[in-house]
Parts: C-alpha cells; sequence; structure tokens
C-alpha cells in the first residue's frame, strides 16, 4: 500500500497526533535504517504498510503520516549490526514495542521468534534468529489524547495530613460482591462509587496503584500456568496496561484510566503510582527482543566491559542506563506525561537506588536527581523511594535528599521486633515513634520523610504476621522464593489457621497493636489493601506470580470488627494534629509553659533517664505528647494547638501497672484507646494523675487531655 509520508518532526518522541495526521518519532543512536510498520486493528498479525523512515535529526528517526489516525496500530523494525560482543544487538526480523507508546494492545503470546538469537543453537545468544516476531507481539497504538477533565484539581493533600493505601487494581475490586461483574479488577472498578465510599469512610488520602504501566509476565510463568501479578516487569511507560481495561484495548485503556483519576480526584483521593524505571521486561543476554534492546541495546542498558553482558543491581538481569541523556530523557517524559496527561499526584520509585547509581557506586547527587530537581513539574508531586537495591554500595534508608520521602525499612523491622517480643532498645522504638530523627533530620528533612509500613505487598499481610513464623510459598511452583530476609514474624504460639479461642484472641490484639502503633507514629503512614479486612495469603510471603484467591480481596470473609477498629483509629488520628506533626519534637519546655512538648515514662510514673535508653529493652513505656507544643500555623498565620495525650506501650508478655504522671501534666485523663479490648471511646473512662492503672499485656492504651 501506497502511504503518504513527510518529513516530520524529531519531537515530540513516539506516535503524536495532531488533529491532521500523525507525528512518528524514535530515538537510535547506533541503528543504520528504521521502518515504521503498520498494522490493521482488525488482523495485527502482518503489517499491510511499511514507511522507511529516511528523516534523522540528532539520533531521532522521524516520519509524518497524514492520513493516519487514532486507533492506529504500529511498530518498528530496526536495522542495524547483531553484534552481542559490542553491545549491539540489532535484528530487522523482530517486530519493536514503540518506548513512548501510550497505549498497547495486549499482552505477549511466548513464541521462539520474540528472541534476537536461534533458540537452542550451541552458541547461543551470540546466534542471530531469522524469524519473525510480529504475530506474537502487541502492537502499539495512536491514540487521541484529548479528554473532558471538566476542571479536575489536583487534591494537593501536604505529606502530614497523607494517608497513603498501597493497593492492586485488579485484586482489590475483583471479587467485590457490589460491583459490577463485568468491571471488577480494573480501571473502572476503582472509580466506582462503592469503591469510592469504602476509601473515604476509611480515611485514606492517597491510593499507591502497584505497577500500571505495561508490564510482561514472565515465560517461565506462563508455561507454569502463573503470571507476574505484581507488575514489576515493565516495556511499556506511557501506557496503562492493559489487563485493567474494561472498556476496550485500542487506546480506551487510556481514557478509562483517566476516569478513574478523575473520579478518585472529585473525592479528594489522590493517585500514586510505583514505577520501575531500574529495569525492564527484556531481561538478561538470553532475554526476549521485544523492545529497547532491538531499538538500541547499547544506548538503553548499563553494559559489563565485555558488552555482551547486563549490569543487573535488580536481580531482573538488567538495568536502565539513568546516566545516558536519552534513558533520563525517556524518565523524565515518561513522568511529566503522568502528571500532565494523566493527572497523577506522585510517583513511588521502586529500587529507586539503581537510578542513583554513577557507574557502579551510588552518587547522591547524579543526573537523575538534579533533574528531577529542577524540574518545575516532577519536583511538585509526591516523590517517594525505595531506598535500596541489590547491588554494593547502594542507598541505604535516610540517605535520599531533601525533596524525597523514603519506605521506612528501619521502621517496619523495629515495630515488627517490638510487638513479637524481639530485644530491641527503647531509644530504637523511640525514634522511629518519633520519626526517625536520627534518619533525615540533619538533612533538613521533616518527620514526614518517613513513609511508616508495617507491611507492604512484599512480605506477609498483617493477619500473617500474626499467624505464621515461616513462609509457605509453594503455590508459586518455586522450592525457594524469597521475598523478605526475615519476615520478623510470630505466629502468636501456633502456625496458620487455628481454632484456639486464646490463639486467636491474641492474634487479634496484635493486629490491632500493630496498626495502632502505625497511626499514632510520627512520619506518613501506609496501609497494605486488605490488612484492615485481615486478608491472609495462606503464609505465602512473595505472591508476586498469584494472579488469583491468593492475592485477591476476600470481601466475603472480611474481619468486620478490625475493619471499624482500622475506619475509627484513622479518623480519630487525623482529627489530632499532634499525631500528624509537620516538624520534629523538641524535648524542651514549651514558651510559656514547664511541660516539654514530649517525654517518656516508666512504668512506675517518673520520667526517664541516660540509663533506661542505654540499658532497658524495650517491653514497655509511656510517651507524654504535649497538644500545645506542635510549633506550627495553620493557613492564616494561626497557632495550632490539640489535646495532649499518654500513650502506654505494653509488649510485655503479662500486664503492668503503670502510675500515671503527676498533675502537672494534667489533672484527669480519659482512656480513649485500649487495643487490649478493641475498644475505641473518647468520652471513656477518667482517671485522676498520679493513680494507678493496669495495662494488659501485649497492648497500646490512649489517654487523652482535653486543652
Amino acid at each position: 500500500m501506497n502511504i503518504v509520508s513527510y518529513p516530520g518532526s524529531p519531537y515530540p518522541l513516539g506516535a503524536t497526533w495532531d488533529g491532521k495526521g500523525v507525528n512518528f518519532a524514535l530515538f537510535s543512536n547506533n541503528a543504520t535504517s528504521v521502518e515504521l510498520c503498520l498494522f490493521n486493528a482488525s488482523d495485527d498479525e502482518k503489517e499491510y504498510a511499511t514507511i522507511k523512515m529516511t528523516e534523522r535529526t540528532h539520533q531521532i528517526w522521524h516520519a509524518y503520516l497524514p492520513d493516519v489516525k487514532p486507533g492506529q496500530l504500529y511498530g518498528y523494525r530496526v536495522h542495524g549490526p547483531y553484534e552481542p560482543c559490542n553491545g549491539h544487538r540489532f535484528n530487522p526480523h523482530k517486530l519493536l514495542l514503540d518506548p513512548y507508546a501510550k497505549a498497547i494492545t495486549r499482552t505477549i503470546e511466548w513464541h521462539d521468534s520474540l528472541f534476537g538469537y536461534k533458540m537452542g543453537d550451541e552458541e547461543e545468544d551470540l546466534s542471530f534468529g531469522k524469524s519473525d516476531s510480529a504475530r506474537y507481539i502487541p502492537k502499539c497504538v495512536v491514540v487521541d489524547s484529548s479528554f473532558n477533565w471538566e476542571g479536575d484539581k489536583a487534591p494537593k493533600i501536604p505529606y502530614h495530613r497523607t494517608i497513603i493505601y498501597e493497593t492492586h487494581v485488579k485484586g482489590f475490586t475483583k471479587l467485590h460482591p457490589d460491583i459490577p461483574e463485568d468491571i471488577r479488577g480494573t480501571y473502572a472498578a476503582l472509580a466506582h462509587p462503592v469503591t469510592i465510599k469504602y476509601l473515604k469512610e476509611l480515611g485514606v488520602t492517597a491510593v499507591e496503584l502497584m505497577p500500571v504501566h505495561h508490564f510482561i509476565s514472565d515465560r517461565h510463568l506462563v508455561e507454569k500456568g502463573l503470571t507476574n501479578y505484581w507488575g514489576y516487569n515493565t516495556i511499556g511507560y506511557f501506557a496503562p496496561d492493559v489487563r485493567y481495561s474494561s472498556s476496550g484495548t485500542h487506546g480506551e485503556q487510556v481514557v478509562e484510566f483517566k476516569e478513574m483519576v478523575k473520579a478518585l480526584h472529585k473525592a479528594g483521593i489522590e493517585v500514586i503510582l510505583d514505577v520501575v524505571y531500574n529495569h525492564t521486561a527484556e531481561g538478561n543476554q538470553m532475554g526476549p527482543t521485544l523492545s529497547f534492546r532491538g531499538i538500541d541495546n547499547a544506548a538503553y542498558y548499563r553494559l559489563t566491559d565485555e558488552k555482551r553482558y547486563y549490569m543487573d543491581y535488580t536481580g531482573t538481569g538488567n538495568t536502565l542506563n539513568a546516566n545516558l541523556p536519552n534513558v533520563l530523557r525517556l524518565i523524565m517524559d515518561s513522568l511529566r506525561y503522568w502528571i500532565l496527561e494523566m493527572h497523577v499526584d506522585g510517583f513511588r520509585f521502586d529500587l529507586a537506588s539503581t537510578l542513583a547509581r554513577e557507574l557502579h557506586e551510588v552518587d547522591r547527587l547524579s543526573a537523575f536527581f538534579d533533574i528531577i530537581h529542577q524540574d518545575p513539574v516532577i519536583s511538585q508531586v509526591k516523590l517517594i523511594a525505595e531506598p535500596w537495591d541489590i547491588g554494593e554500595g547502594g542507598y541505604q534508608v535516610g540517605e535520599f535528599p531533601p525533596g524525597w520521602a523514603e519506605w521506612n525499612g528501619k521502621y517496619r523491622d523495629c515495630i515488627r521486633d517490638y510487638w513479637r517480643g524481639a530485644d530491641s532498645m527503647l531509644a530504637e522504638f523511640a525514634e522511629r515513634f518519633t520519626g526517625s530523627s536520627d534518619l533525615y533530620r540533619d538533612d533538613n528533612r521533616k518527620p514526614t520523610a518517613s513513609i511508616n509500613f508495617i507491611t507492604a505487598h512484599d512480605g506477609f499481610t498483617l493477619h500473617d504476621l500474626v499467624a505464621y513464623n515461616e513462609k509457605h510459598n509453594a503455590a508459586n511452583g518455586e522450592d525457594n522464593n524469597d521475598g523478605e530476609s526475615h519476615n520478623r514474624s510470630w505466629n502468636c504460639g501456633e502456625e496458620g489457621p487455628t481454632d484456639d479461642p486464646e490463639v486467636q484472641a491474641l492474634r487479634a490484639k496484635q493486629k490491632r497493636n500493630f496498626l495502632t502503633t502505625l497511626f499514632l507514629s510520627q512520619g506518613v503512614p501506609m496501609l497494605v489493601a486488605g490488612d484492615e479486612l485481615s486478608r491472609t495469603q495462606s503464609g505465602n510471603n512473595n505472591a508476586y506470580c498469584q494472579d488469583n484467591e491468593i492475592s485477591w480481596l476476600n470481601w466475603q470473609e472480611a474481619d468486620k470488627e478490625l475493619l471499624t477498629f482500622t475506619r475509627r483509629l484513622i479518623h480519630f488520628c487525623k482529627k489530632h494534629p499532634v499525631f500528624n506533626r509537620r516538624g520534629w519534637f523538641k524535648g524542651q519546655p514549651i514558651k510559656g509553659d514547664k511541660l516539654k512538648d514530649i517525654a517518656w515514662f516508666l512504668p512506675e510514673g517518673r520520667e526517664m533517664d541516660e540509663e533506661n535508653w542505654s540499658h532497658d529493652f524495650a517491653k514497655s513505656l509511656g510517651v507524654y505528647m504535649n497538644g500545645k507544643g506542635l510549633h506550627a500555623k495553620g493557613p492564616k498565620g494561626e497557632q495550632i494547638v490539640d489535646d495532649s495525650f499518654y500513650v502506654i506501650f505494653n509488649a510485655h508478655y503479662e500486664p503492668l501497672t503503670y502510675k500515671l504522671p503527676p498533675k502537672k501534666y494534667g489533672s484527669t485523663w480519659r482512656k480513649v484507646i485500649d487495643t487490649a479490648s478493641g475498644t475505641m471511646d473518647e468520652k471513656g473512662e477518667e482517671l485522676a494523675s498520679g493513680k494507678t492503672l493496669e495495662v494488659a499485656a501485649r497492648s497500646v492504651v490512649v489517654l487523652q487531655q482535653p486543652n
């Protein structure tokens, strides 16, 4: 077919419809020629037209097709040397996905032709495969970017008022009985009034979606009847994954995603994306040729000195080279696209340390951070780092620059150890509870730099944390599939399901202890979807490949008592700014008041001294939090004050008698939370100062003193 082609423009990259035609632009530094291949929507196995792109500007190949419209399917074939030992793996027999594709039609159909080398050849990846892959690879879609946002505005919730809810698009609604069956597990289901009502009643302010960039399910998983359910295997950094679309596969998924964001924003809920810019789905030298590898392998990946092999700081076989300008541009263009075109409110960066590596070491002042900080769009949204990777010399918790928040793995480990009764010093618990100043304060960051979490997607659920000592991952189809290196769990006396009422009661109390500690702590709390319902994965601490009932939320078996407790707890903490401070505790008397903004007590009612911090193990302590010591002002400059609170933590296996602080801290206290009984009552029992209170074994008591 004769297709009219004009020179076009090198920018923007990708396929851009301007109302009259489509501009195609593809970066490749080392290619010798590039072919644009067009496919029919009704039959995408063989191209109906091939256009040789003759225009090249600054390593960008480009063409403008005036007769092409949205919905057009396309891909690329890129010519160049096939020299793996020199880092080049060009193979024009392989149809390639556009790295800037805004939509991708379907998932991959695994076949040997998807690999650039000849499968089974004794020379392995040094051989050259000539089989055509077009039939088996999905196609890119030209999209119409116009959308009626109806005046949509970002909620822009400050960090100190943020409560993050980590969830999976499919798993959250797949089994929900009150959502129409035909949209369950999709973007539309997350936008459904039933979902939004639930999130509002729960009290969360942001949903953090596990990867929605178009991803690949690994061949070895598919052959076992499994899938890459979590989605940390990206191949399309601009395309919302087609699996979560209920409305169509040829661009409709883009509109459906935007509708989801718009609906959540109307409810005042932010959307944060978990993004994977550290590696791609193409794996190591034995992986498939799907996009970047065939477009320009040496210009996208970190290669070893031998050039044939890949640096692997991610455990996935490859690492994108964020030191190269074109890769940095890809990442930044992708981030800006999701902010400006898709209206998302922030990002959680998977294995973020990888992006900061200059050569082999992590450089705090790397090009990645420099560009992020100077970008007027990206720098204004929430930026959250998973502050580690698997390479040596990488970042640790607390080492990212100002402007970033971090998943605080030290918080997780400390709080887990505390409630399972492991030896842990009082000072460590106090640091984590008050925002981890030892990690963030010296960098002029605030307590909100700490994303506090007890559980995350890549470990035990909250229920399993108190029900299993060992991981049970047989369903993964692998003998040794590690999640966390150490679960720090305690089964409360019996492994797995039990009919023992004492064990069941202890587990329920431990769940309340974890949740209460999380939401009373300074920093930004993150709750994993389903923990408030006692969701279980039956001891599987790494259900990354389980797209089934192991991972999906079971709404029919929800723990309604825990859900009610969690809802009330979240709304209680949101109501009181003493639990979501903007600045650090100073531990000093407040001006005009002899009382400190925070004080720590032993069971006998006296303040702790240096010896207690140095030698006592953290089994029990009380903390006074002064509502007059917030050191914060409201939007109109008004001084913010709150009630004062006295919180008693008892991780001991026996009850303890606590003497309440002397009268200067308040003449009367009201017990508002008791995790032993699961009660929450802001009109609870009144207690006089200096009186004694029995605190049950393994429980939290919160006392309130009105100001």
